[in-house]
């Protein structure tokens, strides 16, 4: 059977054109499916929506989060939800086509346990292009997982792939990098992007920068190695700076030192300790959330609802 997950927050005015848009593909498969709807804490009409899908259709299901957990929190309780043999992830913004499913599920039967769609890059602007292109190679020289240019979250996994993801146990998860991190065969193809069916993207610059950094941080300690080696650079040049100082003196005297170069080296400096504190700062923070334990998320609302227990916290463990 077909799982076909989809993560929605705010999605009210496209999500009745990608159901029927949804369906209508799916239908064409002849193959068994279940769609499982993710309301990650909307606050328009999405989960009316969601539930009239369910209500129409026995095949819908859907989650209600008890608020805005977030895109990896939404993506894991879909995944967690998911019964599947195949299990697709996909947008409801319809920048995802459903007409790719089929492609998808043939590569599948050919024993990938990952088939992934890579999008080309024709409706970015040039600035928000030529910055995903820089970060991807930045990601792939330093981070511990190969990371592919295009390639998001629109894949069809295997049974075992979606269990795989949901046994980690990390709290800080970023899921392009769990995709890679956890293997098995990955075939790629590329098709072209289409802009959103409606609405407005729910990325943005300030929080794709945070997405980023979560990325950078996630799959390496790099940084902090890089920060090391900085250390010990600055103080050896400091070191060579006070030879050549009291050597000056021993030759020429005592002068006045100049106001603008002690300036400028002092702010200079304490700029660079903040940025490192700042780092040292991003890997402490997530050491504290995982040490903390709490669910990826709350589940306030489900269909069909759980009749062995009342709607509640819903982790990989549950």
């Amino acid at each position: 059977m077909l799982s076909v997950v989809v993560p929605c927050f705010n999605e009210e005015q496209v999500l009745e054109a990608f159901n029927d848009e949804l369906h209508a593909r799916l239908d064409e498969l002849g193959e068994p499916y279940e769609v499982v709807f993710v309301d990650d804490g909307s606050t328009d009409g999405t989960l009316s929506l969601l539930r009239a899908f369910a209500f129409r259709d026995p095949r819908v299901r859907y989650l209600s989060l008890s608020r805005n957990f977030g895109k990896e929190a939404g993506l894991l309780a879909g995944l967690s939800e998911a019964t599947g043999d195949h299990i697709a992830i996909m947008d409801a913004d319809l920048q995802h086509p459903p007409a790719l499913l089929g492609k998808m599920l043939d590569l599948r039967r050919e024993g990938f346990d990952q088939v992934v769609a890579r999008r080309s890059r024709n409706h970015d602007g040039p600035v928000r292009t030529l910055l995903s292109r820089a970060y991807y190679r930045l990601l792939n020289h330093w981070a511990d997982v190969e990371l592919v240019d295009g390639a998001g979250d629109f894949r069809l996994l295997s049974r075992r792939a979606v269990d795989a993801l949901v046994d980690l146990g990390e709290r800080n998860r970023f899921s392009k990098g769990l995709f890679s991190w956890i293997g098995f065969s990955t075939v790629f193809f590329d098709y072209q992007d289409t802009p959103r069916a409606g609405g407005n993207s729910k990325w943005s610059y300030p929080k794709l920068l945070n997405y980023a950094v979560d990325g950078l941080v996630s799959f390496n300690s790099r940084p902090l190695r890089l920060a090391l080696h900085l250390g010990l650079l600055l103080s050896g040049l400091a070191l060579i700076y006070a030879v050549w100082t009291v050597g000056a003196v021993l030759i020429g005297g005592v002068t006045a030192p100049g106001y603008v170069t002690l300036l400028v080296a002092i702010t200079g400096f304490g700029g660079m300790q903040m940025v490192l504190l700042g780092l040292i700062g991003e890997y402490i923070g997530r050491v504290y959330y995982e040490c903390k334990q709490r669910p990826h998320y709350l589940v306030s609302e489900r269909q069909p609802a759980d009749v062995t227990r009342p709607p509640a916290l819903r982790t990989r463990s549950s």
